[in-house]
């Protein structure tokens, strides 16, 4: 686990560092503006199936089906399900295109008129990066069956490439069209790059021949998902929609601190698909022992990020965005969304544990009822506390979410939550000191790293995840 996990890990990580520099260089561009606004309002839906699709949306349904059939069944399965896959996408490109003016009204409607001209216009051309994606998601398949999991975790590096080249080159001359058009490029890049090893995976789109129930079947696992997944992004959705209405460059602000916390969880998005892949056809206590691994070593990779991000993120803010980063507020927001990491992790994992025996409904009800919490404090929160609010928001739910997934699945005496859980929010509590003792610059920032790695040390000494049974 732990070597799959960290060459994933690798692949993953040069691609979300090339998304963060998208980000990075957009605000170095445009600033926290309404056209950076605008383009984000704009990116907001291929963005959200992009991220689904490389979370598991598709993997954690497609897998097991993959998985259960003997070669020639694979082939042929794979083979039926290109053309209908991309007709899919085509159809929701298209949806994207037409009603783009809508979906912009819907995603920014604190925009202002011009704001919802150039997000429409940016949108009608991102639409058509929906086909790229969920090619890619399901070439992934045999890739992840067959372990080769470097390959299938490249394609966020490849969509990134392209639009971090163009705002590179173009700097402040950059437009949103050519943004847009950069970001279309990278999308089919995905998929293009890995037609070679499909070929010799038997790979052959023009043959359709596969069992009748194929369809029915990916559907039937499918379905949860997706809904799972509608619900996340629809909060996602919520939380952009508040920010457009707190004012300008509040949508970016939200959006660069929720892709800077995003670096950190790769390493955990790359365990979480080692993770189903090794739990599959295992026994109960096999998948258990799985289990208490992924999420000792989740505790291992987050918590020291949540207590860094919170202690140095004033400091960190000013390296990065020296001209750009004022009043803190972008400092308070992350270090407030680094503490949902711990819950989100384990969150992952756990509905993994039920997505390895093909129940995909039990995570589905769990994550629903979290959300509904979270969506009644984004309602409030956020007009007292500003983008904090949001923040705590998203942390109630995800709490909730977690215990409930825990309790429905029996592992409440299972795991070691309640020790793991409770350092994830008293250490970052703790970590606040530092800014108050050690001034904001290089010290605070070298502090911060160097009690990090202290407490990563101690959570390797004391939970040995390689050792867990």
């Amino acid at each position: 686990m732990l070597g799959s996990t960290l060459w994933l890990t690798l692949a993953t990580l040069i691609g979300l560092v090339a998304g963060f520099a998208r980000e990075w260089l957009l605000i170095d561009a445009w600033g926290a503006s309404l056209r950076s606004d605008a383009f984000l309002v704009a990116l907001f839906l291929p963005e959200a199936v992009r991220i689904a699709l490389a979370t598991g949306l598709f993997s954690s349904a497609a897998l097991p089906l993959y998985q259960e059939r003997d070669r020639s069944q694979r082939e042929a399965w794979l083979s039926a399900l290109t053309l209908r896959v991309l007709g899919c996408a085509l159809l929701i490109a298209g949806l994207f295109y037409l009603a783009a003016p809508l979906w912009v009204l819907l995603i920014g409607p604190g925009l202002s008129e011009e704001g919802r001209v150039l997000a429409g216009q940016s949108l009608q051309l991102l639409a058509w990066c929906v086909p790229g994606f969920l090619l890619h998601a399901l070439l992934c398949i045999p890739l992840q069956a067959h372990a080769r999991f470097v390959l299938a975790g490249l394609g966020s590096l490849l969509f990134n490439l392209p639009p971090v080249i163009y705002l590179a080159v173009a700097g402040e001359q950059a437009s949103p069209s050519g943004l847009a058009t950069s970001c279309l490029l990278g999308s089919w890049l995905m998929p293009l790059a890995l037609f070679p090893a499909m070929r010799g995976m038997g790979w052959r789109p023009w043959r359709v021949q596969a069992d009748s129930n194929y369809g029915q079947q990916l559907l039937r696992r499918l379905g949860p998902l997706l809904a799972s997944t509608l619900a996340s992004q629809g909060l996602a959705l919520l939380e952009r929609m508040i920010a457009s209405l707190l004012g300008e460059g509040a949508v970016t602000w939200l959006n660069f601190a929720r892709k800077l916390i995003n670096l950190p969880m790769i390493a955990l998005m790359s365990l979480n698909q080692v993770l189903l892949g090794l739990m599959g056809g295992k026994s109960e206590q096999e998948r258990l022992a799985l289990l208490r691994r992924g999420t000792a070593m989740a505790t291992l990779l987050t918590l020291p990020v949540a207590v860094g991000l919170v202690g140095a993120a004033e400091p960190l803010i000013q390296l990065l965005l020296p001209s750009q980063a004022t009043g803190g507020v972008l400092a308070t927001l992350l270090g407030w969304l680094s503490v949902t990491l711990l819950f989100a992790a384990w969150n992952a994992m756990l509905a993994r544990y039920a997505y390895a025996v093909g129940d995909t409904r039990l995570p589905l009800a769990c994550e629903l009822s979290g959300n509904a919490v979270n969506v009644v404090f984004l309602l409030l929160l956020p007009w007292a506390l500003g983008l904090k609010g949001i923040a705590l928001a998203a942390l109630l739910g995800v709490v909730l979410t977690g215990l409930l997934l825990m309790r429905k699945q029996r592992l409440l005496a299972e795991l070691g939550w309640r020790r793991q859980w409770s350092l994830a929010l008293a250490l970052p509590a703790l970590a606040l000191l530092i800014p108050l003792i050690v001034p904001v610059g290089w010290w605070q920032l070298g502090v911060t790293v160097v009690v990090a790695l202290a407490l990563m040390l101690a959570l390797a000494a004391w939970l040995r995840p390689w050792r867990i049974s």
